[in-house]
């Protein structure tokens, strides 16, 4: 087999991902035609189908699944090789692909990209936000250098440095401005307003309001797909809300509501960074993780009027 080529295994990669001829091919940069024709020399090579070829949607055959799933430890091993030889030569990180949580990368994005920019011109950044489990699938595979996520994790190929701490506040209407923070027995008589499932920051809420697993359920909840979402939720009335502290300065400037942090325990979360342990790029994502770790501090740093 010797007319196998690494630019087919990304092209059947790709394909694979988003089960979609054209999709793939925009994901690849080439036209739909040169993907499908590369695709097809790539299984006559192999002497077998890897795609089922029938309407609209493009399923993998058994042994399809086979050969992504070894074509994904390739890409994966020619990722590292191609980081390992900059590493040796001694030059910093020239491509840097970071993957970010939605209740971060809105509040923390700006700074560390600013920051990155300024310590390395050259740095070609790629960021991509979406949910923790899609991001620790995509850094196994290869396809992110890096993510800013929630700790633990607790995946045994990733490697975490914690960068931050910070608090929930809750978010409530204004008339309810410079009353005591409910108690968790009355906040789970409020009508609770969350992220939808999926999200990290609201099985983070729940289990400070100790609800699910067959204990206490709050008299309503309402699901949004964002945090800005949920803060004018609260001002049009219709319950409260966590957020997190980062979020506060952002996503309540333009909303009529009461901030209040609660009693002591208070409830956090604890921002990190992960990457592979078998990143040639270990010890530049150390580096990194300090410059993200500076510029979450320098955004924590606000006037006192940003800040609950």
């Amino acid at each position: 087999m010797t007319n196998l080529t690494f630019r087919q295994l990304r092209y059947v990669e790709a394909l694979a991902r988003h089960g979609h001829f054209g999709r793939a091919a925009e994901a690849c940069s080439i036209s739909q035609p040169a993907l499908s024709m590369q695709i097809r020399a790539f299984e006559d090579e192999l002497g077998g189908d890897l795609f089922e070829r029938g309407g609209r949607q493009i399923r993998l055959t058994p042994f399809g699944e086979e050969v992504v799933a070894r074509a994904k430890d390739i890409l994966r091993a020619l990722e590292e090789l191609e980081g390992f030889a900059r590493a040796s030569r001694g030059g910093g990180v020239a491509k840097l692909r970071i993957g970010v949580i939605p209740t971060v990368a809105p509040y923390l994005l700006p700074s560390v990209v600013g920051e990155l920019t300024r310590l390395h011109g050259g740095m070609d950044l790629h960021v991509r936000e979406t949910l923790t489990p899609r991001l620790v699938q995509e850094l196994n595979d290869g396809r992110l250098d890096m993510a800013i996520v929630a700790l633990p994790v607790s995946e045994p190929s990733l490697s975490e440095v914690a960068l931050f701490t910070e608090s929930f506040v809750l978010v409530r209407p204004r008339k309810d401005d410079g009353k005591p923070a409910p108690s968790l027995e009355a906040l789970r008589e409020m009508r609770l307003l969350l992220l939808e499932e999926g999200h990290c920051f609201r099985e983070q809420a729940l289990a400070f309001c100790d609800i699910g697993q067959g204990r206490a359920q709050p008299r309503d909840l309402l699901d949004a797909s964002s945090l800005a979402t949920l803060v004018q939720m609260v001002d049009a009335g219709l319950g409260v809300t966590l957020i997190p502290e980062m979020a506060v300065a952002v996503e309540t400037r333009s909303a009529s509501v009461s901030l209040v942090q609660f009693e002591r325990p208070r409830p956090t979360r604890t921002i990190g960074m992960v990457w592979r342990k078998t990143s040639p790029l270990a010890q530049q994502l150390k580096q990194i993780s300090e410059v993200v770790r500076q510029s979450a501090e320098a955004m924590r740093q606000q006037p006192e009027s940003a800040k609950v």
